[in-house]
């Protein structure tokens, strides 16, 4: 698939390392998610468009850029609140609108309980942030909703991801373009990723 990019920076696949280990405690976890996360975003806003602008230096005039695109990031509760502080940082003009979507653990499909966008856009880009694309429900039903809403360009940016989840997004959304540092082995019985990390939401919360 084109459009998936796993990550091959050696500072990624460092952190993961890390980020899998069972002995990290969940504050330097929540480090570690932050961490990747604005690695991740690197690379996945290095073709958002810009608007030429005159800079005056202490010196002289020079030529400079200017973000042309207003970015949303959207995390998927709740899981997904850890990601957005580590791109935040990279880009705090950003908005952050929350969808909260949970996997029902009988039919593995999603179910939604928080959606607060507004009626309509006010961004061109987002940014869906979700650490574990799993059987990739919860994703397809974000970009429904981004869809729905207006979004002229959405992305997908996790940490990890079976493939069962990636062929699902790409099928029901092959113009969405995703992020990785990892693309692990697959699913178990139980639709968790194997070799995984564990949940990424109580991990990060100590619950």
């Amino acid at each position: 698939m084109d459009n998936v990019f796993a990550s091959t920076h050696p500072l990624v696949h460092h952190k993961l390392s890390r980020l899998r280990d069972k002995e990290t405690k969940p504050k330097k976890f929540r480090e570690l998610v932050r961490e990747i996360s604005a690695l991740l975003a690197y690379e996945a806003t290095a073709d958002l468009a810009t608007t030429p602008v005159t800079i005056q230096t202490p010196l002289a005039e020079t030529p400079g850029q200017d973000l042309k695109e207003k970015i949303g990031l959207v995390p998927i509760l709740r899981s997904g609140l850890g990601m957005v502080e580590g791109i935040w940082s990279l880009m705090p003009s950003a908005e952050v609108w929350h969808i909260g979507l949970y996997r029902d653990e009988q039919t593995l499909k999603p179910v939604a309980y928080y959606n607060r966008l507004p009626v309509a856009p006010t961004v061109s880009v987002c940014l869906i942030l979700d650490p574990m694309l799993a059987t990739g429900g919860s994703a397809v039903a974000t970009v429904d909703i981004l869809k729905h809403w207006g979004v002229a360009k959405i992305k997908f940016i996790g940490l990890i991801a079976a493939p069962e989840g990636i062929q699902r997004l790409h099928e029901a959304h092959p113009d969405v373009p995703i992020y990785l540092a990892s693309i692990d082995e697959g699913l178990n019985e139980n639709a968790y990723i194997l070799p995984g990390l564990g949940d990424a939401g109580d991990r990060q919360f100590g619950t």
